[in-house]
């Protein structure tokens, strides 16, 4: 399983990105995949879901109305379109997925909100 997040960067608060995740290694659409992130001295924790037909999300309280989770299951790919981004949005954004009982994740994309 190889999970590999790409879009991250530097932007201003109020703007927008949209991270990327490439999945390999697994049968993709038949597995749920999440979007988490961890700032510095914080605990991990969970952005939005997405279950492995698209058809049912989730996202955590501090990001409902701002970022939108969707896949492309030809593609094997996730992604986490962020609107209205704040300063407390600074983190870095981990691609996730449970298989077997086993956590994967990506390496991790840095995203910092500043001006």
């Amino acid at each position: 399983v190889q999970l590999v997040e790409s879009g991250g960067g530097l932007v201003q608060p109020g703007g927008s990105l949209r991270l990327s995740c490439a999945a390999s290694g697994f049968t993709f659409s038949n597995y749920a995949m999440s979007w988490y992130r961890q700032a510095p001295g914080n605990e991990r924790e969970l952005v939005a879901s997405i279950t492995n037909g698209g058809g049912a999300t989730y996202y955590g309280e501090s990001v409902k109305g701002r970022f939108t989770i969707s896949r492309d299951n030809a593609k094997n790919t996730v992604l986490l379109q962020m609107n209205s981004l704040k300063p407390e949005d600074t983190a870095v954004y981990y691609c996730h997925t449970r298989r077997l009982a086993r956590d994967y994740w990506g390496q991790g994309t840095q995203v910092t909100v500043s001006s």
